[in-house]
């Protein structure tokens, strides 16, 4: 659609002269290319402004750019002798057979391959080459995710990802970890997004990541957060979080489930001190209760 706004107000901007010199003796005319002119320089300052704006929700709308750090693989279809594995140098640029020196830096991997089949033409060593390049290693554009995630550290953007995917790739969410994300943009920006939001939420509500970004999750207090405690026969005993009703069959799932002994006809329910016998996995779990799993027998 922007694209076929902008040769609409190339036209107008092409023909705007034409159309002058044809009505010159109107007064009205002249008034109203003055006014088409003024309208199609708003216009396309209003596409410029979108396209800054749609750009950091998409920041990988062309394919993966390339950085310094990167491994590539490139190859000539049909050529067995052209092919090379190199790194992205620091000045950008890529050292290859025959044609030495070729900047990758914010290239695509398509750009990048459009430019070695032009040298490689036009050098006159293949008539009409098919260049394939991949992405062997992904280092210069990551995301840093920290606080309480399953495994904090550096996560690659190797294509368009959502602030949810990347938490589930990094192994979701801590027991102690809040339910707020906080997603600090290379620019300064910051947004707190909750889970619910991502899960539940629009488009809006779970942003696409870019590089640079970085992905906190608080550390939540114990005491101030409702949580029931595990232990016994299951695979992650500790205390969690009490989320919306919570079943006991939900518990023990939050748990990592029961272990390779474990029973689910044996769970004890401790609730304000006093044993309150066993319930079924479809009843609700309360803060501060505590679960004892027992062992099944042979």
């Amino acid at each position: 659609m922007k694209i076929g706004s902008l040769m609409l107000g190339s036209k107008v901007r092409w023909l705007a002269p034409l159309a002058a010199a044809a009505m010159l003796s109107s007064p009205l005319a002249a008034q109203m290319s003055a006014f088409q002119q003024g309208g199609t320089a708003q216009s396309d300052e209003a596409e410029t402004t979108s396209e800054e704006s749609n750009a950091s929700s998409m920041p990988l709308a062309a394919g993966y750019i390339l950085g310094s750090g990167d491994i590539i693989e490139v190859s000539v279809a049909g050529q067995d002798e052209y092919k090379s594995r190199v790194q992205v140098q620091v000045d950008g640029t890529v050292q290859l057979p025959f044609i030495r020196d070729v900047q990758a830096e914010d290239m695509t991997v398509a750009q990048l391959q459009t430019e070695i089949a032009s040298r490689l033409r036009s050098g006159g060593y293949y008539t009409d080459p098919v260049v394939n390049v991949i992405v062997a290693g992904y280092a210069s554009r990551y995301v840093v995710v920290l606080g309480q995630v399953g495994s904090p550290g550096l996560l690659p953007i190797d294509r368009n990802y959502r602030l949810s995917e990347v938490i589930a790739r990094v192994g979701g969410i801590g027991a102690n970890g809040s339910e707020t994300v906080v997603l600090t943009r290379a620019s300064g920006e910051k947004l707190n997004v909750t889970l619910e939001d991502m899960a539940t939420g629009g488009d809006d509500q779970d942003p696409y990541v870019a590089a640079g970004d970085k992905i906190f999750v608080d550390r939540v207090n114990e005491a101030e957060q409702a949580t029931y405690c595990i232990y016994g026969a299951v695979r992650s005993a500790g205390c969690y979080p009490v989320g919306d009703s919570m079943s006991l069959r939900m518990a023990l799932a939050r748990a990592g489930g029961l272990s390779e002994l474990g029973s689910e006809k044996k769970i004890d329910v401790y609730r304000n001190g006093r044993d309150i016998g066993r319930m079924s996995l479809n009843q609700n779990v309360l803060e501060g209760d505590v679960l004892k799993v027992g062992e099944r027998f042979f």
